[in-house]
């Protein structure tokens, strides 16, 4: 398959109010949008890497000159008949794996097309509906939050995550779970602890977790395993799972009991389905998480979350919740309540509308072979 055509656009998705993690607090999302062009058909991929490197090394500012200025120039005119070639093609540039996950993502959707089948069904999955559940970032007083997973509760989520945070942590989850004592629930702490808050990791086994996402350095391994044999609940590693290589040494040293796997901060499609083959074949379940994409990223998300060692309801989220308006019409919407369905045309079955699109753009460039 031929690229004939890049388009490459970074925009910033104004959110409706502020996300709050323990990464910091956004009032806008932004992402890369790549278009890849074989003779009449498009693919489309997106990476939401943000606008400060904060949660990974990667902001979307550095993504699009590294898309723009390296990957454009090496994937114009090739002829790329996999996944596994396009990654190799680009294994010379060390990291950058949001800008890389983008073009995998669009070629993805491309190759999809050219089959004329929906990208869940090429990926094997097992159903074209996926779960999801209720991510919920840090809030003014614990009255807010309680309200608001009230409302995630009423709506018919599977699953509550909290986003944590020192002072934000455990007198929160206590409450929660005292009002809410039978929900399935699960905190996020985006890498804002060490092994000194082992004591407090370690009273948090009272409150039936399903896991602690990332509570250790972003990069770490090492103190997560050790962590992990002092503590009952079990730990899902995020941020630190970067590669498939970086999956089979955590698992390896018992780092983790759950991966979260993210297309844009693995690199894409191609290298998130090696991660869950690792997993699978390991034993250790995975689920699928979001950087608040667009319903262009989100829709690969859903595609990837169908696969049936994804055991967990991913971040999939109606891109309503977030922004007022997405780059697609219509906008990502529930199928049922706390449920997302893949849809049935050709690749990911959508594309941004150009009219919404302008709205959103930073920068663009267009490459022609």
């Amino acid at each position: 398959m031929r690229i004939d055509s890049i388009d490459i656009y970074y925009i910033a998705l104004p959110l409706k109010y502020p996300f709050r993690t323990a990464c910091g607090d956004d009032v806008v999302n932004e992402s890369v949008l790549v278009r890849l062009g074989s003779e009449s058909l498009y693919g489309w991929g997106e990476a939401a890497s943000g606008s400060y490197p904060n949660y990974s090394p990667e902001c979307a500012s550095c993504q699009f000159i590294i898309s723009r200025d390296y990957i454009a120039p090496i994937l114009k005119g090739k002829d790329i008949r996999s996944g596994r070639e396009l990654q190799s093609i680009l294994s010379d540039i060390k990291g950058n794996q949001f800008a890389k996950a983008a073009f995998d993502l669009a070629w993805w959707d491309l190759h999809a097309k050219k089959l004329y089948k929906p990208l869940w069904k090429v990926l094997n999955g097992t159903g074209p509906v996926v779960d999801s559940g209720a991510d919920i970032g840090i809030l003014d007083t614990i009255d807010r939050l309680t309200e608001t997973i009230q409302s995630t509760v009423d709506d018919g989520y599977k699953r509550v995550k909290l986003k944590c945070r020192p002072g934000w942590d455990i007198d929160v989850v206590d409450a929660i779970r005292a009002t809410f004592p039978d929900i399935t629930m699960h905190i996020d702490c985006n890498s804002a602890y060490t092994l000194q808050d082992t004591g407090m990791f370690k009273k948090l086994d009272r409150y039936n977790l399903a896991m602690i996402e990332q509570p250790l350095s972003h990069d770490d391994l090492i103190d997560h395993a050790a962590l992990q044999t002092q503590i009952a609940t079990p730990i899902c590693l995020d941020e630190s799972i970067t590669t498939p290589d970086k999956a089979r040494k955590a698992i390896q040293i018992g780092a983790c009991r759950w991966i979260n796997i993210k297309p844009g901060r693995v690199g894409g499609i191609t290298p998130a389905l090696s991660i869950n083959d690792i997993c699978r074949d390991a034993g250790i379940p995975c689920w699928i998480g979001g950087m608040l994409e667009s319903a262009i990223g989100e829709h690969h998300c859903i595609a990837l979350a169908t696969l049936p060692n994804i055991k967990y309801p991913s971040d999939i989220f109606p891109t309503c919740r977030f922004y007022e308006k997405d780059v697609t019409n219509p906008p990502l919407l529930h199928s049922a309540p706390s449920q997302f369905a893949a849809l049935p045309e050709p690749g990911i079955g959508i594309e941004p509308d150009k009219k919404l699109l302008e709205r959103f753009i930073v920068d663009r460039i267009s490459i022609r072979k």
